[in-house]
């Protein structure tokens, strides 16, 4: 019995496949998700192989502390953001031995929206060593915290497709 949808477990296993095939190691970082990307993809035997770590920062603290999210970064701009989530996945690659990493920051809900950060918006992040960093925005809408979490989770696997 699995915690994800089976369609989602199976993208997630064919992501840790093309992972092996190229030699690549992932590092997640993730705020709104909660380490669900990470869960997903250890959630599938033989993943140690290619998942190396995962950060759950859901603090602006653990943000700084163990990604290296400049404060003034989180200030300017605040944790949901474009400049955070590139920071993010930044600092996911600089404190692992992952090749690609991915991060998510965003608005789950039910509360915490604002006019400018509804519920629903989400920022992603994407790295792979000696690339650029990409990002992406979504905005779920207001759909429910569980299916934005699951939304997100979904689109992670997507963006680290991208990255190899």
């Amino acid at each position: 019995m699995s915690l994800f949808p089976r369609s989602l477990v199976q993208r997630a296993e064919l992501l840790l496949g093309d992972c092996r095939d190229a030699k690549l190691k992932i590092a997640t970082a993730e705020s709104c998700t909660g380490g669900l990307i990470a869960a997903l993809l250890t959630e599938i035997p033989g993943s140690s192989d290619v998942v190396e770590r995962g950060f759950v920062t859901y603090s602006n603290e653990a943000k700084r502390d163990s990604l290296g999210v400049p404060g003034d970064l989180i200030a300017d701009f605040g944790a949901v953001s474009e400049p955070v989530a590139r920071a993010m996945a930044e600092g996911a690659l600089n404190n692992s031995r992952a090749q690609i990493s991915v991060s998510v920051t965003g608005v789950a809900g039910p509360g915490g929206g604002t006019a400018l950060k509804p519920v629903g918006l989400v920022h992603f992040g994407a790295a792979r060593r000696g690339r650029n960093i990409i990002h992406e925005m979504r905005r779920f809408g207001d759909i429910g915290r569980e299916e934005i979490r699951l939304k997100s989770v979904e689109f992670a696997l997507e963006l680290l497709k991208r990255m190899i």
